[in-house]
């Protein structure tokens, strides 16, 4: 039986310090770090998407960051094939790679817990599909697949122009599939979670929103714009920019601005934590408990 690659998956709500620990643990077990971010995946988005500096890595791998355009739309089935492919090259070089992020759906991706449609993308679709607003994208998919538009994100114009080209190549687009324990063990996965008191972190959200502003939150939008980032990409990408978009149209104020920022990811916490529930895997400590950590790795490793 050939032996399984092993593999290191730090999960957690937003804010709960998985790229810290990700950091730590691959500078204690020679590891190498795979952002599992939707949005850290494009270039120029750093302050928005909280990414990690270069000083932060502290001299650690890291892949699957800065390596769109954000202009381009990049896939759970993107993320699957080149996570695996970094795993590979992590592998060889006798490193540990461990995954670390908050896309949990690219985790599932990358693990084969769900089957994702075959289907490659279209260039020529996506450019036409492109031109058209959010609102005839969704009319048209509710027209040629009322079931996926009842649960897809109507004003999400990334995720219609895939469902729109899925369904095209399928005539409808497949429920996302778990599929069975023995078609999906490729790896030997050691799942760590972050757990953090709910008090703690949404005081750690208001401090992240209130330092992002700080640090040019409304100044790197405002580049993106200039860049040649529709305001509609944007707004697809990231909430972040979506409520800063709102505040240089001057529809909320600066105060507005700062709470929701809060609000909106205290609200994306409490769904991701929804999720990670129904995974029994996952071995949880608290954020501050490093040595479990250290310990877990370490019999995982051996």
């Amino acid at each position: 039986m050939t032996k399984k690659q092993k593999l290191v998956v730090i999960v957690g709500p937003t804010a709960s310090g998985k790229t810290a620990l990700s950091i730590m643990l691959a500078k204690r077990f020679g590891g190498e770090v795979i952002s599992a971010d939707s949005r850290q995946v494009y270039c120029g988005l750093d302050i928005g998407t909280e990414k990690v500096s270069p000083s932060e890595m502290d001299g650690v791998p890291h892949h699957l960051i800065n390596v769109v355009d954000p202009t381009t739309v990049y896939t759970a089935a993107d993320f699957a094939r080149d996570a695996a492919d970094a795993i590979n090259a992590i592998t060889a070089r006798n490193h540990l790679p461990i995954v670390a992020g908050g896309t949990f759906f690219y985790i599932d991706a990358l693990l084969g817990t769900v089957e994702l449609p075959a289907v490659p993308p279209d260039p020529e679709l996506r450019a036409q599909l492109e031109q058209l607003p959010a609102e005839k994208l969704f009319a048209s998919l509710q027209h040629l697949d009322s079931t996926r538009a009842a649960t897809i994100d109507r004003h999400n114009k990334r995720r219609l122009i895939r469902a729109l080209e899925i369904v095209k190549a399928l005539g409808s687009v497949p429920p996302n599939t778990t599929l069975p324990e023995s078609e999906h063990e490729q790896y030997d996965v050691l799942w760590l979670g972050i757990k953090t008191d709910k008090n703690v972190l949404r005081a750690r959200l208001r401090a992240r929103a209130a330092a992002a502003l700080e640090r040019g939150l409304i100044e790197e939008t405002k580049q993106l714009l200039e860049n040649g980032v529709s305001k509609e990409r944007l707004m697809e990408i990231g909430l972040e920019y979506a409520l800063v978009i709102e505040f240089l149209e001057e529809k909320i104020s600066s105060s507005e601005l700062l709470q929701k920022l809060e609000e909106k990811n205290w609200q994306y916490a409490k769904r991701q934590l929804m999720w990670l529930k129904r995974n029994e895997k996952i071995t949880w400590f608290s954020r501050e408990d490093t040595e479990m950590f250290m310990q877990e790795v370490e019999m995982f490793v051996r």
